[in-house]
Order: C-alpha cells, then structure tokens, then sequence
C-alpha cells in the first residue's frame, strides 16, 4: 500500500489550515464552517454536516489522514501512472484530489495529461482550476500554481 506523500500533506495542511477555531476552556476546538465553494466544512477541509459537534486539532488531524488516503486511492485508480512517479508528483494530484474531488479529477483533461505523462499540459490544467461559487478565489490560484510547482519540478 502507497503511503500518502508527505508533501501532500504540507500541501492540504498549508492550503486548507485548521478553521474556525474556538476556545473552549484550555481547547482550542474547530466548528463547522461554509467553504468558498459552499460546502459545509470543519478542521482541515472535511466535508461535514452543518450540525457536527466541534472538533479537536487531534480529530482533525484524523480526519485529514482520512480524507488524504481516499484522494490516494482515487488519485491512483484514475491515474495509475502516478504509482512510478516522483513524490511530488503524485503529492500534486492528491492535493488536487483532496481539494476538489475523485469526480473532478476522473471526469478532467487534467486526468488524460497526467496519464499521458505530459506534464507541462497537465500542469497547465492544473491552473485552470482556481474557480470556487462562480469566481476566481485568489487562495485557489496559489494552491494550484504550488500544485503545478510540484509537479513540474518533480522530474
């Protein structure tokens, strides 16, 4: 079994942070939160109910983990070349996976370059996809030209 690249996980921890933190006490707790994009979400860019009670930086490092290997195992299963790839290739699309969703990514021309190994193309698509409720969010223009970065220098 692949491990999650550990630039995948700087990368998810550096773009998604942990939100909405609250004091409770002595803990500093997270409680669900409305994306740009219009998702209910809590911790570190989990999908969540709007009624979630809240959680620990703990719990939502467990849920990162979590979340980080599903996107591996999509990210994997629709681009397989990945699997002989440098790191920071494959952190690239995890990220992307992550951030946007295995049907994103399986339905993407990102996909067919990747799998092409043509990754100028494939960092290109990357950068076509910093849109979130209709408009260009600046913090999606950073997370994919860092995300095109990774995969572009990973030679």
């Amino acid at each position: 079994m692949i491990e999650v690249p550990k630039t995948a996980i700087e990368l998810a921890k550096r773009f998604e942070g942990f939100e909405r933190r609250v004091k409770r006490g002595s803990e500093i707790t997270a409680v669900p939160y409305i994306c740009p994009a219009g998702f209910w979400t809590i911790g570190y860019g989990h999908l969540c109910d709007p009624k979630h009670p809240p959680i620990t930086e703990a719990e939502g490092e467990d849920y990162l983990a979590r979340d980080l290997q599903a996107a591996l195992g999509a990210t994997l299963r629709y681009c397989p070349v990945l699997a002989s790839e440098p790191e920071g290739r494959l952190a690239a699309i995890v990220d992307f996976t992550f951030n946007l969703g295995a049907g994103r990514l399986q339905t993407s021309t990102l996909r067919r370059r990747v799998n092409q190994r043509d990754w100028i193309a494939a960092g290109q698509e990357l950068r076509r996809w910093v849109y979130g409720g209709g408009k260009v969010l600046r913090g999606l223009v950073t997370r994919r030209q860092v995300e095109a970065w990774a995969l572009l220098s990973s030679t």
